[in-house]
């Protein structure tokens, strides 16, 4: 057996090949990320050139570079859309770009790397397409998920401890809703204290380290701490998660930039240990406490002193106000003005005004977590497993649970949350309603505090479902406007398993028969398994039942239809009907045609029970919208149960993704006479 470094005829004489390296990643790690790797697999070898390539995916990192692959590789492409690492790659020549040019383009990424610049230190290398300020866009966004991604957590499970502690533990006081001190509740609710102090610094910190890498953490967290922390800065108020935002890409920008400072070489090795933490976070501590910080705290102190000249004026207005208020930094300067105002008031026998700020207080979480429960397919998993999160958290009226979503949607989540906090502290307002403990949400009506909690509970509800609409109206208008969409030039919509909610109820009706609306598939009988001929293929999904040489239907919509009545003969889907509808939803948020002449339409619905995959045929082909403008002849559609969401769905897409750029495969796949000999070539997919 020939070594894959060996010369090209196995023979021990010859030129060595070049070694090249290659990591893929796309934003979901799914179809974009195997496709490129494979691209550029096929492109290596038709060029004479060694390559391995490193997919970093949603199942994980696989056949991942180890030290020695670099030490022998004569370049490295990074065609991918989120951050790569590149500490690894010092001193090799590093070409960065897009994962779509690693699908289109694979033979010119490889020419191109041989003149690529040297990856010096932890500095990102230049010459990858789309630099400029393109380039700098997509760096500010994918740093800020970044943050985004690692705060969550610590919401969570901050969030839920302090509520669990106090709906188990706590009690209304004169100085708000709390816990005994010294108690076994009180230590839960003081861990969970403990996770909130924590998610500002980690926000700040990852943001800083997607921009400047590990120079950048430490300033990063030490900078949203500071922001965090407004008694540094005589101010009654940390600056919050917006504080956070502004310290992490502060963080991050000055490290790129001391990085550019020449040092003499003695000095090179402590720089991104010592030098680069230590000056970047002393400068960035002093500019925020000396700069930023005083803007900050006078801002309070004026809002303080103007709202107390307002407290004559119409309920309407005020309460209006103050919803704004409470509602747009979830625990900033602006939302402790208002709380602080409220508070104040508690004690001269004044309860009105408390009562619009603590009707505001849970608007945000309830209303971010019922937007991803009314629209389930316009956030991701994780987005709807933090929205359940935010709807408990709500309950207890703790406000930060909405963070997360403000943090990653500031201009569709900030106005959408103002305006639900200002229409129940209006409603609160002209109702009367009064709060005799400085603390909100339902969790204060349940335990007698609130006068005419009727009302109270109203304004809530009605904010709440103002800021769930709002949101997820201007979600999809961003979206019908091309954001946030995959950049120019890039690669056909990512296939991820949409969300879709749970399926209706069986309705019984007829069967999948062609041409017919089958809204409920019997279940197979025992032992029809039996009678899938053929090899198993992606672990048994796709059968001899679920394979159709030709499809009958010439347009997408319809051609999903028959491909989801054929996936209905196994048994394995309950609903057609809602199959069909979730994978139409899937499309109309960006096509599953990704070119090659391929189309993978996909749904994931508890309207099936099981994993299934189907394929079918077309020859004339289908419109599917891809971008290089091939019809689809070559369709398999993926449909799995909504609680089966692990890794196995993607395990099929990765391995379907990566066989498919193979053109031999895809044109034996294309002339296989009958239905066992489609089987027989699926075979391959291993």
């Amino acid at each position: 057996m020939t070594s894959p470094a060996g010369p090209p005829g196995g023979g021990a004489s010859g030129p060595e090949r070049p070694k090249l390296l290659a990591v893929t990643a796309c934003p979901t790690g799914i179809a974009h990320t195997y496709m490129a790797a494979e691209k550029l697999m096929q492109a290596a070898a038709e060029l004479g050139v060694d390559m391995k390539v490193e997919t970093q995916g949603s199942i994980g990192a696989e056949n991942v570079l180890t030290d020695n692959d670099v030490r022998e590789a004569d370049g490295i492409i990074i065609a991918a859309d989120k951050e790569v690492d590149r500490e690894r790659f010092a001193g090799k020549r590093v070409l960065s770009t897009g994962v779509a040019d690693g699908i289109h383009k694979p033979k010119e990424l490889i020419e191109r790397v041989r003149s690529a610049p040297v990856q010096t230190g932890t500095a990102p290398a230049g010459g990858g397409a789309g630099s400029g300020v393109g380039k700098e866009r997509s760096l500010a966004y994918k740093a800020l998920m970044n943050g985004v991604s690692y705060m969550i957590p610590f919401v969570v499970v901050g969030g839920l401890l302090i509520a669990i502690a106090l709906a188990l533990g706590g009690h209304a006081t004169a100085e708000g809703y709390a816990v005994t001190p010294g108690t076994f509740w009180d230590h839960v609710f003081q861990i969970g204290v403990l996770g909130f102090t924590l998610m500002i610094p980690i926000l700040s910190g990852y943001i800083a380290y997607a921009i400047g890498d590990r120079p950048a953490l430490v300033p990063g967290m030490i900078g949203g701490f500071i922001a965090n922390t407004g008694a540094l800065y005589d101010s009654k108020s940390g600056a919050g998660f917006i504080g956070a935002i502004v310290t992490g890409f502060l963080a991050g920008y000055l490290v790129l930039w001391i990085k550019k400072v020449r040092v003499p070489k003695v000095v090179q090795p402590i720089m991104p240990i010592i030098v680069i933490p230590i000056v970047a976070t002393t400068a960035l501590g002093l500019f925020f406490i000396y700069v930023i910080g005083k803007p900050i705290s006078w801002v309070f102190e004026s809002l303080t002193s103007w709202l107390s000249g307002m407290t004559g004026t119409s309920a309407i207005l005020l309460g209006a106000l103050l919803g704004l208020m409470i509602a747009f930094d979830m625990g900033g300067p602006v939302n402790k003005t208002a709380f602080l105002f409220g508070t104040g008031l508690i004690a001269s026998g004044n309860y009105a005004v408390m009562g619009m700020c603590a009707a505001a207080i849970p608007v945000m979480p309830l209303g971010q977590g019922l937007a991803t429960v009314l629209r389930r397919k316009l956030y991701s998993e994780q987005e709807r497993d933090t929205g359940m999160a935010a709807l408990f958290m709500g309950m207890f009226g703790i406000s930060e649970g909405a963070i997360p979503f403000a943090a990653a949607r500031p201009a569709i989540v900030i106005p959408a949350n103002m305006l639900g906090g200002a229409v129940a502290g209006a409603v609160a307002g002209v109702a009367g309603v009064g709060d005799h403990v400085p603390h909100g949400g339902p969790i204060v009506a349940a335990l007698g505090a609130i006068s005419g909690w009727v009302w109270f509970l109203i304004a809530i509800a009605i904010g709440t479902v103002v800021t769930a609409l709002t949101t997820n109206a201007l979600i999809e208008i961003k979206a019908r406007r091309g954001g946030p969409g995959a950049p120019a030039g890039a690669a056909a919509a990512e296939p991820v398993l949409a969300g879709a909610g749970a399926a209706a109820g069986p309705v019984t009706g007829g069967g999948a028969g062609a041409g017919g609306t089958a809204v409920r598939a019997e279940p197979a009988p025992v032992g029809a398994a039996a009678a899938d001929a053929g090899p198993e293929v992606l672990s048994g999904y796709l059968t001899a039942r679920t394979v159709r040489t030709e499809l009958a239907s010439d347009t997408k919509e319809a051609a999903i239809r028959e491909m989801a009545e054929m996936l209905a003969s196994t048994g394995n889907v309950r609903d057609v009907d809602e199959l069909v509808r979730v994978a139409l939803a899937r499309e109309a948020q960006g096509t599953t045609g990704l070119g090659e002449s391929i189309a993978i339409p996909h749904a994931k619905t508890d309207a099936v029970v099981r994993p299934t995959v189907g394929f079918a045929r077309s020859a004339e082909g289908i419109e599917w919208g891809a971008l290089d403008g091939t019809k689809a002849r070559l369709v398999f559609m993926i449909s799995v149960p909504e609680a089966a969401a692990g890794d196995e769905h993607l395990r099929i897409l990765a391995l379907l993704s990566r066989k498919l750029m193979d053109a031999d495969f895809r044109e034996r796949l294309q002339s296989a006479p009958d239905g066992p000999a489609v089987l027989e070539v699926l075979g391959e997919i291993r």
